[in-house]
């Protein structure tokens, strides 16, 4: 009897100790279950946020790439007015140029015209002043024969040699460039 009693406390010793590690493995592994269940959670936000992130990164990459394409166009578009302006530009300078040669052309004929012009007036002035001075020197002469005629004593015939008195003019050799 002593034994079986001694069997039965082993057995309930037993019993208890494997209650308790059992209860204590269960409770390791609740917590264990728990801590691990907590970190999915945290993990699985993590990776929500992470996706979150990253679509959001996404939209922004997709942003940036039409509003990168947008720009090129732009780009392009504003060097290609650009070059059209270059060569509108160059083509009107070359316009300009152009009729700079021809104003200098016209202003080369205009002042060989004026110096033509001035060495026609010049020439007139010369024959004008000519005849100043003939009209002059007749107007002596007249002047001087009044006197005579006055005075009485020379006739017409004496201071006339020629037969017919008609005055003659005579042209210096002047000739117009027109």
């Amino acid at each position: 009897p002593d034994l079986a009693a001694a069997l039965r406390e082993l057995r309930a010793q037993y019993e208890a100790l494997a209650a308790r590690n059992l209860q204590a493995a269960e409770d390791w592994y609740r917590a264990r279950c728990a801590r691990l269940h907590e970190r999915a959670a945290r993990s699985q936000e993590a990776v929500r946020a992470s996706r979150r992130e990253a679509g959001e990164c996404r939209r922004q990459l997709q942003a940036r790439l039409a509003e990168m394409e947008s720009l090129r166009g732009a780009h392009q578009s504003l060097e290609r007015q650009l070059q059209e302006l270059e060569e509108r530009h160059s083509a009107e300078a070359a316009g300009l140029q152009d009729t700079i040669g021809q104003l200098e052309d016209d202003l080369r004929n205009t002042k060989n015209e004026m110096a033509r012009h001035l060495r026609e007036y010049q020439d007139l002035l010369n024959v004008k002043m000519a005849l100043d001075i003939e009209i002059a020197a007749y107007r002596k002469l007249l002047e001087g024969e009044e006197t005579l005629f006055s005075t009485g004593s020379v006739g017409l015939s004496a201071l006339n040699p020629l037969p017919n008195p008609t005055y003659s003019f005579q042209s210096r050799g002047f000739s117009s460039s027109t």
